[in-house]
């Protein structure tokens, strides 16, 4: 993990160097849940949570390729979690996000359109599990069956709209396509799930 954010960065820069990136902030809520399978180890089946309201935010930068196509990427902070609909408890989770989209932007009107897609990698920055009862750090031993996985990793869509001032207004959804569960056993898992709106200003490229 550590060596593919070295080398994102190190892209980054290089690309800013050379002045050849668009690069940018992004914000904007999050809407997340979770679907799991056997959530406490005992055959409980399927089941998707109630949604939770959180914050995605963070620095974007699209790297030319082609005429209208480029890769976008950046880091991002990605609030998930949810709230269990059998329960009161309730999981707030914190990501720090990586992105690699495949982007096309093609101009419509007096701007652009924004269609992009790819996959992520993340890594969990923290989370707390709340009355279950107390509260227990998702990512340590104290969360017992519940512990998570720090690693996640699935797939993005984007879908925004880009003026020439620079403001950005997009669509986002993230889909987990790993078992983010610690243990496993019995058929165990957990997959995060999330769409948001955003709001964002890109300098400089074309």
């Amino acid at each position: 993990m550590k060596k593919v954010l070295l080398s994102v960065v190190a892209l980054l820069i290089a690309s800013l160097s050379f002045g050849q990136a668009k690069w940018g902030i992004v914000a904007g809520p999050q809407f997340s849940s979770v679907t799991v399978k056997n959530l406490l180890g005992s055959g409980s089946g399927k089941e998707t949570s109630k949604l939770i309201t959180n914050v995605r935010a963070g620095i974007t930068v699209d790297i030319p390729l082609a005429d209208e196509f480029y890769i976008g990427t950046g880091l991002l902070y990605s609030g998930k979690g949810a709230k269990f609909k059998n329960s009161n408890t309730k999981l707030s989770l914190s990501y720090l996000e990586l992105p690699i989209n495949f982007m096309f932007k093609p101009e419509v009107g007096s701007g652009r359109l924004v269609l992009a897609a790819g996959p992520y990698i993340a890594y969990g920055l923290g989370g707390k599990y709340k009355d279950i009862p107390g509260e227990a750090k998702a990512f340590d031993d104290e969360a017992g069956l519940m512990k998570l996985k720090r690693f996640d990793a699935g797939a993005n869509i984007n879908i925004g709209y880009e003026l020439p001032q620079g403001l950005y207004f997009g669509l986002n959804t993230d889909l987990g396509l790993i078992n983010a569960f610690d243990n496993t056993s019995n058929s165990r898992s957990f997959k995060n799930t999330s769409f948001g709106v955003s709001v964002g200003y890109k300098f400089g490229g074309k």
